[in-house]
Parts: C-alpha cells; sequence; structure tokens
C-alpha cells in the first residue's frame, strides 16, 4: 500500500501556480461556517474538514450532556482553530488539498 504523499506546490515558469478556488468563497465559508469545518471540504482539505467537524460535534455534545469543562475545551479550540484558518486566508497564506496557495486578489507570489 502506497502511503499517502503531502502536495507541493505546483510551479510554471518558476512562479508558483495559485489555487483554482475563489478566495471569496473560501472566506465566507470560514467566517460563517468555520466551527464546522466546511471551508475545508470546499478547499480539498478532507481529512481537516473531518476533524474540524469532529470538534464541533464534540462540544455540541459535550455541552448537551451536561459536560460544561469537556464543551469550553473542545469548543475554544474548535473555534481557536477557525480563527487562525481565516485569518490564514485573509492573509493569503492557506493552501488547498493540492497544495497550491488560496490568494487573495491581487496577491503576487515570490
Amino acid at each position: 500500500m502506497e502511503s499517502p504523499s503531502i502536495p507541493t506546490p505546483r510551479y510554471f515558469e518558476g512562479q508558483e501556480m495559485p489555487s483554482e478556488k475563489s478566495y471569496a468563497t473560501a472566506v465566507i465559508l470560514s467566517s460563517v461556517f468555520g466551527f464546522l469545518g466546511i471551508q475545508h471540504f470546499y478547499l480539498g482539505r478532507i481529512v481537516e474538514g473531518v476533524l474540524d467537524l469532529g470538534l464541533s460535534i464534540g462540544w455540541m455534545t459535550c455541552a448537551a450532556m451536561g459536560e460544561p469543562l469537556w464543551a469550553v475545551l473542545l469548543g475554544v479550540a474548535d473555534f481557536g482553530h477557525s480563527f487562525v484558518v481565516t485569518i490564514q486566508l485573509f492573509t493569503g497564506n492557506f493552501r488547498d488539498g493540492e497544495g497550491r496557495r488560496v490568494p487573495y486578489p491581487g496577491q503576487k507570489f515570490k
């Protein structure tokens, strides 16, 4: 069985190729539904999306079952992760599932 490879950025004539995914869509999904991990599924980062969705289900389940400590801990981890991803998207430093950067409009690559 082959081990999964880590995606690397693609280059064309020495320039890093940007993601084909929409920056605006990714930012909106991350800002509105970030705690559910929807932006990860859109960007092709399925494993990270499943983990993020699992965190959301975890803190909601703990809250419903009367476990406030676990609900708060998982909730803080979930919303903290979503905040970091949204900031990375805003600054053009987040990569899609193919290893390509999701650039903000007009962003130049070095």
